[in-house]
Order: C-alpha cells, then structure tokens, then sequence
C-alpha cells in the first residue's frame, strides 16, 4: 500500500478511518510506504502506528518511507529498524544522473521557490492582520537583524570607503580631476558598496543565526509542536525577521553610505586638499534622488534573499546537531552568492 500527499494533524482523523477499513481487507503481512510525502508530523506516524497495531494480525506490516526525513520520523517511535525501501541496483549511469538532477529541482528549487511564496504571502497578509502574532516580535527581530548590527557595518563600512576613495585618488591625481573623487566615492557607496557590503555582512550574521534557530527548532521538533497547535511555524517564525529585515536594514545600507562617504571624505581633505565644504558641495551635485531609490531598494531585495535563504536550509534541517552546522554554513554561503548574482543583475538593470 501506497500513502502519499500531506500527512499532519489536519487530515489525521480522516487517514484514520480510511486506512482501518483498508487494512481490514490487508494480508497479514506487507508493507505500507510513504512515497513522495510533502509534509509528515508526529501525530500522523503516531496514527499509522495505531492503526497497524490495532489488530494483532497486522503486526507484521512494515511501514517504510522512500524519503530520509520520514524514514527518521518513524524510527522515532522505534518501529522498524529497515527503514530503506529496496531499490533496484541496475540503474545505469545516466538514470542515476537524471535522478539526482530530478531530485535536487524538487528538493532544492522547487521547494525554495514554494517557502518564497508562502512567506510572501504572510509578510504582506500580516501587514493587515494582527491575530495570531506573538507580540514584540517584531521589535524583538528589528532589534536583532537591524540594531544589532550597527557596531559591524558601520566601521567596515567607512574603512571600505576609505580604501575606495585612496584607491582610486592615486589615479585621479594623475589627471588633475582631483574633484571627481567626490562622484566616484558618493555614487559608488550609494549605489553599489553600501547596500552590498550591508548584505554581505547581514548574511554572514543574520543569515546564520536565522537558519541555526529554525533549524534547531525542527530538530527539537519545536516545529511539530507549532503545526500540532494549529500554527503556521513559516508565519509564526519566520515573517517576523522578514518585517524585522525589511524595515531596519534600508536604514543599516544608509548607515553604511553615510560611513563610507566620511571615509572619502578623509581622503579628500588629507589626501587631495579638498576642504569639508567644497565635499559636500560637490556632492549635493552629484547625488541624485535615483541614485538613492535605488540604494534602498537594492537592500531591500538583499534582505529579503537573506532571510528566505536562512529560513529555507533552517527548514530543510536533518535531525541531529551535525545537520544544523551543515544548513547553517550552507545558508551564509547560498546567500551571500545570491546577492552577488542579484546586484549583478541589478546593476544591468538599472545601469
């Protein structure tokens, strides 16, 4: 016998009847697997358990799964020791390729493109609806990802515009266009360095804490015990941190404009004699509103990526602490690689 689709709490009651009447027309001996499984909790393993060992003559039924984490579910409650299902061992070379390719589009893609719009969908629902939110988390989680983080991008960030602008007056003081440090350095950190550098440390710092809490939350099965209580852990845990992100980081990237624009500024008066005033001047004129706009905008798409990528290794977690390390390096270096490809390609667009 075959059981597939969501196994949880919801539908529970419903399996229960129907897998009593199958069962009782079921040989004494077989196998019921769990195949292609998109969510399973505990009261659902507990349920086929129940069910199974509810007659005596079913004690001989084995309950399998094709899928590691129910595999580990149902050895949980120390029922088989088998849990793999047998596979045929001819498979040749290229089917084992497609298989894993296969594999790693549902597993990987798929799914972080179904957590993407799930978390979406509740950042902008709970804009609107205040049921069912845990109060203070939001100034707890703006606290966490935004506050917190100031003591480490606001140094780097004038150290990075430091070395930006002495990099780069070496050359322009060879031409005499002593000025237009001011553009490069303004423009530059408003546009690229600021929002980049602000994400790069975000994902290193918030990235990692993100995925290691969730991740040790399923482990914990801290998560089962949210779903059992009819909550939504995507909404209960992890919209927070993204209404957390997206309010306090678009004014971290300011933050990080305004520290490496000082760093130019340094630069300016000690390296090329460009006074304080003449600085600013210059960089009224060379500022303009888009490139503001589009500042902000970038860091909100990083942020974004940070937290959806921490959020989905956190939940893609396997039990037992070594899987947390794993998801957690996985998730800073997913990350930081998907903001890097997403200012590349923000870059193109609004060049």
């Amino acid at each position: 016998m075959i059981i597939s689709g969501h196994l949880n709490l919801k539908n529970t009651a419903l399996l229960y009847s129907d897998l009593s009447i199958r069962l009782s027309e079921y040989p004494e001996t077989g196998k019921i697997v769990l195949k292609d499984i998109k969510a399973l909790d505990s009261s659902a393993v507990q349920m086929l358990l129940q069910v199974i060992e509810e007659n005596p003559a079913h004690r001989h039924i084995d309950l399998l799964a094709d899928e590691k984490e129910a595999q580990e579910k149902i050895a949980l409650f120390g029922y088989n020791d088998k849990p793999d299902i047998e596979k045929e061992s001819d498979t040749g070379f290229f089917e084992k390729i497609g298989q894993q390719v296969h594999d790693y589009w549902r597993n990987s893609v798929v799914a972080f493109l179904f957590l993407t719009a799930d978390i979406m969908y509740w950042t902008v629902v709970d804009i609107f609806r205040k049921d069912g939110q845990r109060k203070g988390t939001f100034v707890q989680q703006a606290i966490q990802i935004g506050v917190n983080s100031v003591y480490i991008v606001a140094p780097l960030s004038f150290i990075i515009g430091l070395v930006l602008a002495l990099q780069s007056a070496a050359q322009i003081r060879n031409f005499g266009a002593n000025i237009f440090i001011v553009d490069l350095t303004v423009i530059a950190m408003m546009r690229e360095m600021g929002p980049l550098i602000t994400a790069i440390i975000l994902a290193g710092r918030s990235g990692s804490a993100i995925a290691a809490e969730i991740s040790t939350m399923k482990v914990t099965s801290e998560l089962d015990a949210l779903e059992t209580m009819a909550l939504n852990p995507v909404r209960f845990v992890t919209v927070p941190k993204m209404h957390g992100g997206l309010v306090t980081v678009p004014f971290l990237t300011i933050l990080a404009d305004v520290m490496g624009i000082i760093g130019g500024l340094l630069v300016a008066y000690t390296y090329l004699d460009i006074t304080p005033t003449v600085f600013i001047n210059r960089m009224g004129d060379a500022l303009k509103n888009r490139d503001i706009i589009i500042g902000i905008f970038k860091s909100l798409v990083f942020i974004s990526i940070v937290v959806l990528t921490g959020s989905f290794f956190g939940f893609q977690v396997k039990r037992g602490a070594e899987g947390v390390g794993k998801m957690t390096t996985k998730a800073v270096v997913v990350a930081i690689t998907l903001v890097i490809i997403a200012d590349s390609i923000l870059g193109l667009i609004f060049y």
